[in-house]
């Protein structure tokens, strides 16, 4: 049974809803709260019978013991790279690197070192955020309440579940493409859309240990279809092309381009931690930063160099260039053509890869959703998944026909405030907490956690500069109309996230106290 749902005595199913008055009390926790009501017998038996499946995570976000963790292993250090790398090596990071050339006019080198570089830069931020897991056994979002608050965290908490809905609703949409494709439009975008979001929730419901024995496996058949790829479509590769425009534009473009490269390996960071709580509380940090950085870094540079060498075959190849006219997933499917039959089932290996990146999204936003508060908490972690589900596949089916629509108004837009969290938490790690550390059993302790005041500052000052400097399709910020339109928004975002904190924190110290 879910921790939520648990009486904390007896540990049996008690569903019961808090009366409002806990909510002024220092801790979520049930205990000493009248019962409001309670969960009719038919759906707790329910829940208590899914939640009784063989190799099916019943816990929510409340924290895992020390004595809980897995023993360490060599394996399961390996599984952190196999997971991140598994997840990653997908079709939806693979029509990232397609804007380089296609959006930003950017040829072949300048490409490929804003997408090795950026993705290096994003890479690293998330395997920081990863090793709290481990230090922790709290959940991400549940860890921001040591770093911005109790209440304030919940910002950037709603803020990933979008984020997370938003990526995966552009997955499903590009698998449904794939599908559609190499079955010559017998199978509709739609079809291939419910396909993947059907496996996404079998797993993702499950939980942890199903998710990531398939993410031990499921990047074999992936890598090599794309190995694949790379021999059959890499001839049409134009590596001698150059960038376009004046001085001023280029470096605009690769600003932007860089900062679009960083963006979708970072946005895991406001999730990372949630694998690897049922680590052991001793594990190395530098030994999860560099495993985790390795999976993500090796992932998104290979499937960036891919998407950029695809579009670099564009202006050339015409078969490619009327693919492409008809969606991103056809683009990818008609790089398998000369293969034929084999192509064909190739493309479907690399469309199902998609689901392996969806699954950890699903995962993390539906513990998101319980950790908004109180009675969203109550709620199961795998009604919450199967909610999202039914969301995710209903924006994609709503979606389908404006994919480059949804890229370019989205994915930079929502990477900006995973930066300003970072900045926030190393800020608060290395200045005022090194010393004397945290108490991680305390995650619903009100009392001992952060007011988040000067967190909360630092926050939207950080979105401050990100509007100012913002180059969207939409909006302009001042700030990047004098950087030769490029998208400076993170940048000038986190400059102002990192120089106002401290003093700020310095202050909430002085006069609160925590």
């Amino acid at each position: 049974m879910a921790d939520a749902l648990k009486d904390p005595e007896k540990g049996t199913s008690t569903a019961v809803v808090a009366s409002a008055s806990s909510e002024d009390a220092g801790s979520e926790s049930p205990v000493s709260v009248t019962p409001r009501y309670r969960v009719p017998n038919s759906l707790r038996k329910a829940n208590d019978w899914i939640e009784g499946l063989a190799g099916f995570e019943a816990r929510g976000i409340k924290r895992v013991e020390p004595d809980e963790r897995q023993p360490a292993s060599t394996s399961a250090d390996l599984q952190v790279a196999l997971m991140w790398f598994s997840a990653n090596i997908s079709v939806n990071n693979l029509a990232v690197g397609l804007f380089g050339p296609y959006l930003f006019g950017l040829g072949f080198l300048d490409s490929a070192m804003c997408a090795v570089f950026g993705g290096f830069l994003g890479s690293s931020s998330t395997a920081y955020m990863s090793v709290w897991g481990p230090k922790s056994g709290n959940r991400t979002m549940v860890i921001m309440r040591y770093f911005m608050g109790y209440w304030p965290s919940k910002i950037p908490c709603f803020l990933n579940i979008v984020l997370m809905v938003g990526y995966i609703t552009i997955s499903y949409i590009i698998a449904g493409q794939m599908m559609s494709a190499v079955s010559g439009g017998d199978m509709t975008i739609a079809v291939g859309i419910v396909v993947s979001a059907l496996v996404c929730w079998v797993v993702a419901v499950f939980g942890m240990a199903v998710f990531h024995q398939y993410e031990r496996f499921a990047w074999i058949p992936q890598l090599l279809a794309l190995f694949v790829l790379i021999g059959c479509a890499g001839p049409y590769f134009d590596t001698t092309t150059a960038s376009v425009g004046d001085t001023a534009t280029l470096n605009a473009n690769r600003l932007s381009f860089f900062s679009l490269c960083l963006y979708v390996p970072n946005s895991w960071a406001g999730a990372s931690s949630d694998y690897f709580v049922y680590f052991p509380e001793d594990t190395k940090r530098r030994k999860v930063f560099l495993l985790t950085l390795a999976g993500l870094w090796t992932s998104f540079t290979l499937v960036y160099l891919i998407g950029i060498g695809l579009a670099t075959g564009l202006a050339t190849h015409t078969e490619w260039a009327d693919a492409n006219a008809v969606s991103t997933g056809a683009l990818v499917t008609a790089g398998f053509g000369p293969l034929q039959g084999f192509g064909r089932f190739c493309a479907v290996m690399v469309a199902l890869g998609i689901i392996a990146n969806s699954i950890p999204g699903t995962y993390s936003a539906a513990l998101g959703c319980q950790v908004l508060g109180r009675y969203p908490k109550a709620v199961p972690r795998w009604v919450w998944t199967t909610v999202l589900i039914v969301i995710e596949t209903v924006l994609a089916l709503a979606g389908r026909e404006h994919l480059y629509v949804i890229f370019s108004n989205f994915l930079a837009l929502m990477g900006y405030w995973v930066e300003f969290m970072i900045c926030i938490v190393l800020e608060e790690h290395v200045i005022f907490r090194r010393s004397r550390g945290f108490d991680w059993s305390r995650w619903e302790d009100k009392s001992y956690l952060p007011v988040g005041w000067a967190a909360l500052a630092s926050f939207l000052l950080g979105w401050l500069g990100a509007v100012l400097g913002m180059y969207q399709i939409w909006y302009v910020g001042p700030l990047a109309v004098l950087s030769g339109y490029a998208d400076v928004g993170v940048w000038v975002g986190c400059g102002f996230a990192l120089i106002s904190f401290p003093p700020l924190r310095w202050l909430e110290l002085q006069y609160i106290g925590r």
